[in-house]
């Protein structure tokens, strides 16, 4: 790598970002958005440019974000559907936002470029380690130290403790584009459980951009991975007999796998603090990574802004418990997910599922959520899990 990619490499950065990533990216502009970074020395890395729509992140909110001029595409009606159940559900004040990869890092990476004191440097990371109270980055050949790394890299699958389960997440999706309108663009399905479950919890999500434009993914929560002509023929299914669609084109294509684990990911390691997924941000028992993103975004920065220490805890006790009974149910196949969660749409408003998924709730609301579930085998689980 040559010497001039890292021009405060002698001096030492006082922050490295390792991985520009969705958890990479959103750190670095909430503290280039704040104002009070624009004299510190930042070298973001990853292993190639970010010039590929490679993923989609979907999440609600109430207000508008700081990446509000990403959205792709919003929607405040959801669909859920199971065999012999459809509701149509009205979920404001929140909305379901759709950002799409590229959109996400040209945004990003223009702000970016326009920073005197941000280096980007693209290779192979090796790995991050402390030595004599600095942060440590391997990257090719090339060994940068840092006051702090923020490392959203996970570098290998963790060990799992007694009670820990490691679901993953798989999910295969297709933007397709049909001659005749065919899609409510106003109105998106959250979750159709109407599919085959011989392969574990399976559902899919549909994302009408217009009337002849969507976003059909196929999703799985189960131990492993499908072999890959099983999510192309079970798209084709799905969009043949329940989108009664014959005639179509294929524009794009992306497929992703996101741990679903209650393992306890170490958040802060001296001045190496681990973000995204390899901070515990992604949500055990339903996969949803961005808004807890942007959290932990917010706290690390405010935080660094308050006292000039990163260190932070959005860990809670009581939602990690909720999901490490609901994984401790899906890993055991005690119930498969549409047992769980289409008795709650049938009893609860969504707002309040949501703000359950967000780790938001009150206990009031928790209560009624817990108490649409099967109560013996939800029990037996949280006895275990206890």
């Amino acid at each position: 790598m040559p010497e001039s990619k890292f021009p405060f490499r002698g001096q030492g950065y006082d922050y490295i970002i390792s991985g520009a990533g969705c958890a990479g990216l959103s750190l670095l502009m909430y503290m280039i958005d704040s104002g009070k970074f624009s004299d510190k020395r930042i070298l973001l890395v990853d292993r190639e440019e970010k010039n590929k729509n490679d993923r989609t992140w979907c999440f609600w909110e109430t207000s508008a974000g700081l990446f509000e001029n990403c959205v792709y595409k919003r929607w405040d009606k959801m669909w859920f559907h199971d065999i012999g159940f459809s509701k149509l559900l009205d979920i404001q004040p929140y909305q379901y936002k759709m950002i799409r990869g590229i959109d996400f890092y040209k945004h990003c990476f223009a702000v970016i470029n326009d920073q005197k004191k941000i280096d980007i440097v693209y290779g192979n990371v090796k790995g991050v380690t402390t030595e004599d109270g600095k942060a440590v980055l391997f990257i090719n050949d090339e060994k940068i130290t840092a006051d702090y790394i923020f490392n959203s890299i996970l570098f290998e699958k963790p060990v799992l403790k007694k009670n820990e389960h490691y679901l993953l997440q798989h999910f295969k999706g297709c933007v397709i584009e049909t001659a005749v309108p065919s899609f409510n663009p106003s109105e998106a399905t959250m979750m159709d459980f109407r599919v085959d479950q011989q392969d574990g919890t399976t559902f899919v999500y549909v994302m009408p951009f217009t009337e002849t434009k969507a976003l059909v993914e196929y999703t799985l929560f189960t131990e492993t991975l499908l072999k890959p002509p099983q999510y192309d023929e079970a798209l084709k299914n799905y969009i043949s007999e329940y989108l009664k669609i014959k005639d179509y084109s294929l524009l794009e294509e992306e497929f992703g796998v996101i741990p679903m684990t209650n393992h306890r990911f170490q958040g802060i390691d001296h001045c190496i603090i681990n973000i995204g997924t390899a901070g515990g941000q992604t949500k055990a028992s339903s996969g949803y990574t961005f808004m807890f993103i942007q959290k932990h975004s917010k706290a690390i920065v405010h935080q660094i802004i308050k006292t000039g220490q990163p260190e932070v805890s959005v860990f809670s006790r009581r939602f990690h418990f909720y999901d490490s009974v609901l994984l401790e149910v899906l890993a055991g196949k005690k119930l498969s997910a549409r047992n769980i969660f289409t008795p709650i749409i049938k009893k609860n408003k969504l707002q309040h599922l949501l703000r359950f998924m967000d780790n938001e709730s009150s206990l009031s609301e928790d209560y009624k959520i817990i108490s649409s579930l099967p109560t013996w085998t939800f029990l037996k689980a949280a006895l275990k899990q206890l």
